[in-house]
């Protein structure tokens, strides 16, 4: 009698072009819902920038009794504006408009801060130095660091104010879309955007946005000339900033400021015209005279006065380069440029007077970059500059959650203290 076969009967081995062609399967799948998802983020980007931009539309125009309008001087090219009364600067930082869908609330927040300043001061001139967008995806949602230009752009517009700006470090991120050269052709379009007075700078210039804006009597004299300098990115191999490895501004921007100054004091027959430097990474020398202040129990020494402003950062506190390659020494032997001013490290916003030369930080507009940022208030707003007939200026910061900076819309509620909440906080 036989054996009754118990076993299941087995299943024929798949072969090879059977497992390929399951694999292959898969991959598609894996791919037709990454393109779905890349689809729906790219839709609700799309429509984030769209409505931004339609709030930016219903903006009002900046009311001027007399706005000032410069013009092109045709021997070095630079936009020249001429009064004999005070000139009024307001410069901004660290606007951090992330233009994707994790940030469009955010992004409001800051557009609705950046308009009730400028409408309040009505400055002749705004001065953004740096990171206007913040590309950062797991914040922003996006990549294109494109749009957030364009939206600043067309708010600066829109109401009809004259600025320009220096670049940051988050301007331009290595894994962000476009590079300096393309976000210098959105500012550098005179045609959509006239108000605005960036110039890319010369080509053997190491950056972008190596360029001065001038300020005259109606004699011809420069009363200020104001130098706007790419302090760049990152540096030694730091490409998406994790280590914090800033770089510095480079020699070949050192001599053309230099050769700057000796064209501009001939222009003044000989006599050496008083001037102002913004970019966004601070010099090395103010971490310098922060130190040495800092050391001295928080007294003024010999070299560093402390002026006013508020010691907001943790850490190195003055977050600059490594590197120096002798800006500061330069402007010393000059003896032309008088204040230098930055953003990059958006809680700090004191002012050092060091071997007789002004070194400031601004409050800053961050809504987004520092996480929950938001939340707070007391690093928020614009420094306002007045500068004399005589060239010398007077400067203030000027916090957004006061009342004269009326919003269109309503103001967020934020804390008023600081947002490191253990820090040492210093104040004249």
């Amino acid at each position: 009698m036989a054996k009754r076969e118990t076993a299941k009967t087995k299943k024929p081995k798949k072969t090879a072009k059977q497992k390929w062609a399951i694999f292959g399967k898969v991959i598609l799948g894996i791919l037709i819902v990454i393109a779905i998802i890349a689809a729906v983020i790219a839709t609700m980007n799309i429509i984030s920038v769209k409505s931004i931009n339609n709030f930016i539309s219903t903006v009002p125009t900046v009311e001027y009794k007399n706005q000032l309008k410069p013009t092109t001087d045709k021997k070095d090219g630079y936009y020249t504006f001429t009064t004999d009364k005070d000139f009024k600067i307001v410069q901004l930082s660290d606007v951090h408009i992330g233009a994707g869908f994790l940030s469009s609330k955010k992004d409001m927040m800051a557009v609705n801060a950046v308009e009730a300043m400028v409408k309040a001061e009505k400055p002749d001139l705004v001065i953004v130095t740096g990171d206007i967008g913040f590309p950062v995806p797991y914040q922003s949602g996006t990549l294109n660091n494109k749009n957030a230009a364009k939206i600043f752009a067309n708010l600066m517009e829109q109401m009809g104010v004259y600025w320009c700006l220096t670049y940051g470090n988050h301007d331009t991120e290595a894994y962000s879309y476009f590079d300096r050269a393309d976000i210098s052709a959105v500012y550098g379009n005179k045609e959509k955007y006239p108000h605005c007075l960036f110039q890319s700078g010369p080509e053997d210039v190491d950056g972008y946005g190596n360029y001065a804006v001038k300020v005259k009597n109606t004699a011809g004299k420069i009363t200020q000339a104001i130098f706007m300098v790419d302090s760049h990115s990152y540096t030694d191999g730091d490409y998406f900033g994790a280590l914090w490895k800033y770089d510095c501004i480079h020699k070949s921007q050192i001599d053309w400021y230099e050769k700057n100054v000796k064209a501009f004091t001939e222009e003044n027959n000989g006599e050496v015209p008083k001037s102002l430097m913004f970019f966004h990474i601070p010099l090395k020398e103010v971490q310098t005279a922060y130190y040495e202040y800092r050391d001295n129990d928080f007294k003024d020494t010999d070299r560093v006065k402390f002026m006013y402003g508020k010691v907001g950062e943790t850490g190195k506190v003055v977050y600059a380069s490594d590197k120096n390659e002798g800006m500061f020494d330069k402007i010393k032997e000059l003896g032309s440029t008088k204040g230098v001013f930055f953003g990059h490290d958006h809680t700090n916003s004191f002012s050092l007077m060091y071997d007789g030369i002004q070194l400031g930080y601004t409050y800053t507009v961050d809504y987004l970059a520092y996480f929950g940022i938001a939340q707070y208030g007391l690093q928020r707003g614009c420094s306002v500059m007045e500068i004399h007939p005589n060239g010398t200026y007077d400067r203030t910061l000027e916090n957004y959650y006061q009342d004269k900076y009326q919003s269109i819309n309503k103001k967020e509620k934020v804390k008023m203290e600081d947002y490191h909440s253990d820090l040492v906080s210093r104040e004249e």
